[in-house]
């Protein structure tokens, strides 16, 4: 259950609505998280060389679309810096080598305590149990085909190859599992005989920028409630 309550010109003590909710939870046995719409939530970012979804985010958060704060970027290439240092946000290069576990306890000393939630923009690489446990926060992946189908590596190539008359995209929570996680938002585009892969990774581009967006706000906007596996996502 969701419940939201509007208030107007009223001095609030949250710690005072935060205790009182507690005591009322306690007696019901419930599970409950309370939020507050005028807290910021702070998002990290982690991407490769792709950046269309980069870019789709940061004018968001620019224009006040996205109310969001964004500590830093993180990336295992370099190529995104100067978009992102244009924006005036820490960025910070983590190549990936043989040593998979040094790179994520490098990533996750930046992001444990600096950002509420993480978002993979096109971030091409499959982060570890060990790394999901001990960060122990959402993380919202976008992927470039309509789940459950395509899923791994090439999925356009993929979708080409099977000769599909529509493509999509999906956001989901970033699970234990490759691209299993509760999916959060979907759309779709229609497709022809006469898109080759690089067509249909161009018209790809525009769907996952929307899902992704549509999920990050989605998500601070508190509007997504998880059960088995599944997601209910408010209007």
């Amino acid at each position: 259950m969701r419940v939201q309550f509007a208030y107007n010109d009223v001095h609030l003590d949250k710690t005072l609505i935060s205790e009182r909710a507690g005591i009322i939870a306690t007696e019901l046995k419930a599970h409950w998280e309370l939020f507050f719409d005028d807290e910021k939530k702070k998002v990290g970012i982690l991407v490769s060389k792709h950046d269309h979804c980069l870019l789709d985010i940061l004018y968001r958060w620019r224009t006040g679309e996205l109310f969001i704060d964004i500590p830093l970027v993180i990336s295992n290439h370099d190529e995104v810096r100067p978009i992102v240092e244009a924006y005036g946000i820490p960025y910070y290069f983590i190549p990936v080598n043989q040593y998979k576990e040094n790179q994520e306890k490098e990533i996750l000393n930046l992001v444990k305590t600096s950002t509420d939630v993480l978002v993979l923009a096109r971030y091409m690489q499959i982060l570890t149990d060990t790394f999901l446990a001990n960060y122990g926060k959402k993380i919202i992946n976008i992927h470039h085909s309509f789940l459950p189908s395509f899923k791994g590596a090439e999925p356009y190539k993929q979708a080409w190859v099977k000769g599909v008359k529509v493509i999509g995209a999906t956001a989901h929570y970033v699970s234990s599992q490759l691209d299993e996680g509760s999916i959060i938002a979907q759309e779709v585009i229609t497709v022809s005989h006469k898109d080759n892969v690089i067509r249909l990774t161009q018209k790809g581009r525009d769907i996952e920028k929307l899902v992704m967006a549509q999920a990050l706000r989605a998500h601070i906007d508190n509007k997504i409630i998880e059960h088995d596996n599944k997601t209910i996502v408010f209007d």
